[in-house]
């Protein structure tokens, strides 16, 4: 029996690419694809928090729009960068050429080599065939434009014809970008309808059309690619962007957490904000010690109250309001802001002191 793929597109809007994390649910073992620098905290959040090991980023080729996240995973992660061996790149954990596998678990993604956006573009079919990520090669009703890096439209012209279009027709297609929000297609979708080099539309139709797309380089191309040959390590060591004044968590909806073990550690350098109603301070669940409270109804009007200068730890009866808190604090300019993970619920049932409450 083929173990069950879970599958979570992931969208920049800086330069609308689409990474794709696929995993092994029953294994716990994922691959990203196309990741981006600045979205790499975020991936790795949902990862944590989905609780996989991420083993290989593999991008689809030598990026010119945006700067490849696969480094920064590396080092957050342990995982391993996969790149096509036509790529000129180095820092790269393992090279793959056409007809090799990148394994998760108990799935694995084929390599098929589709040149002509760049020479070293891959697209990765999921072993059943079900599902193929094309990368910049064939896009939703589109293609990846060929007038850059080494880019030829005769050679996409059959890449997309050998390697994808002769997948099953209901083979659903993920692009490495969109730019209306349209996130798939399938096989039989793009044979039919792709303007560019669906239905009748032959070899030298399709070469016309691209070489007057009249495009202007991508914004980001002098600084990307250089980045990308590199897989994505910056040329001077990167500090880690964590706050250091505890043991904070990422969350893949954008706050930091505390847990109730590092804020114990941290008691008495920061600034606890209780941001439950009035009626609760006295309840069951009691306060911590030393605890403002400021509903957060109030919050955003009474933000002045709260000390500058010392980290801010947001506390409610579940975690669920102190997040919304911690956000709205943040968007008020405190830089350093954490919500407690599982608020006083979770305090009190790992046994921690409160001033009232009952057992």
């Amino acid at each position: 029996m083929t173990t069950s793929i879970a599958l979570r597109p992931l969208f920049d809007p800086t330069s609308s690419t689409y990474s794709y994390l696929l995993a092994d649910p029953r294994r716990g073992e994922a691959v990203l694809v196309d990741p981006v620098f600045e979205r790499a905290s975020r991936d790795a959040a949902l990862i944590r928090e989905l609780g996989w090991t991420l083993v290989a980023t593999i991008d689809t080729h030598v990026h010119a729009d945006h700067v490849t996240g696969a480094w920064l995973l590396r080092r957050r992660t342990g995982s391993r960068i996969v790149f096509s061996s036509a790529s000129d790149v180095v820092n790269a954990d393992r090279r793959v050429a056409h007809g090799d596998r990148v394994s998760f678990g108990e799935r694995a993604l084929e390599v098929r080599a589709t040149p002509g956006h760049t020479p070293g573009c891959i697209t990765l079919v999921l072993d059943d065939a079900s599902l193929a990520l094309t990368g910049d090669a064939l896009l939703v009703r589109g293609t990846g434009r060929t007038d850059f890096q080494g880019g030829d439209a005769r050679t996409l012209f059959r890449s997309v014809h050998q390697q994808i279009f002769t997948l099953p027709p209901g083979c659903v297609l993920y692009p490495g970008h969109d730019y209306r929000g349209i996130g798939m297609t399938t096989v039989g979708e793009e044979l039919r309808f792709n303007p560019r080099l669906g239905g009748d539309v032959g070899e030298d139709d399709f070469v016309g059309y691209q070489r007057h797309l009249d495009l202007a380089p991508p914004r980001e191309i002098d600084r990307a690619v250089p980045a990308n040959r590199s897989c994505g390590r910056p040329e001077e060591d990167m500090p880690d962007d964590s706050p250091g004044w505890a043991d904070l968590t990422l969350t893949f909806a954008g706050f930091w957490e505390i847990a109730p073990a590092a804020l114990e550690e941290a008691w008495g350098r920061v600034t606890l904000v209780d941001v439950r109603d009035a009626d609760e301070l006295h309840g069951r669940l009691g306060a911590l010690a030393g605890a403002r409270a400021i509903p957060l109804a109030e919050l955003a009007a009474r933000t002045g109250e709260i000390p500058a200068g010392r980290p801010v730890v947001t506390v409610c009866r579940s975690g669920a309001r102190s997040a919304q808190a911690a956000v709205l604090l943040a968007r008020h300019g405190k830089r350093d802001v954490a919500s407690l993970a599982g608020g006083l619920l979770r305090w009190r049932a790992e046994g921690r002191a409160v001033v009232g409450g009952t057992d």
